[in-house]
């Protein structure tokens, strides 16, 4: 079973908040960004290397990849799995992948979607999967720090 710390939503992956807050409180020594656009990125990955805290290893893997090989994770790495929309961590969710928390970090506003929250912007298809995850047993929170108390869920089903 591998050591998933924390598996956060957040369109900016890996960045300042990510990096200096999140990865540091929870204790993680990997950072995993499941997302199949930065999987083939190369340009991308370095920018966010550069985020990234010196103690912590950085993976960039698809949806699929991270599916087929979280099982082989060694004990000793303490994941903090980062994705960039509630599609994809439904995605890992369905294929097995043992996320028991999700953290929605930060969904910008597009074309489309309501501001639910502080940082959190969502359509219809962001909402079902939200409420699918939770079916599955995941448990959700909207919190853009650490250092900051979690928002109201019921904002989501608004």
């Amino acid at each position: 079973m591998p050591n998933i710390l924390l598996t956060r939503i957040d369109n900016r992956l890996i960045h300042g908040q990510v990096a200096t807050q999140w990865t540091g409180v929870i204790g993680a020594n990997l950072l995993l960004v499941a997302n199949d656009a930065v999987a083939g990125d190369q340009f991308r990955q370095g920018l966010m290397n550069m985020a990234a805290p010196a103690y912590a290893q950085t993976r960039y893997f698809s949806i699929q990849k991270t599916i087929d090989i979280i099982g082989k994770a060694s004990p000793a790495q303490k994941i903090f799995i980062i994705c960039e929309t509630p599609q994809d961590v439904l995605k890992l969710v369905e294929g097995g992948v043992p996320i028991k928390k999700v953290n929605i970090g930060n969904m910008h506003m597009a074309e489309g979607k309501r501001q639910v929250a502080t940082s959190v912007a969502v359509n219809d298809d962001d909402v079902a999967c939200f409420k699918k995850m939770q079916d599955l047993g995941v448990e959700l929170e909207i919190q853009r720090v650490p250092d900051i108390a979690p928002e109201s869920l019921d904002k989501l089903w608004k």
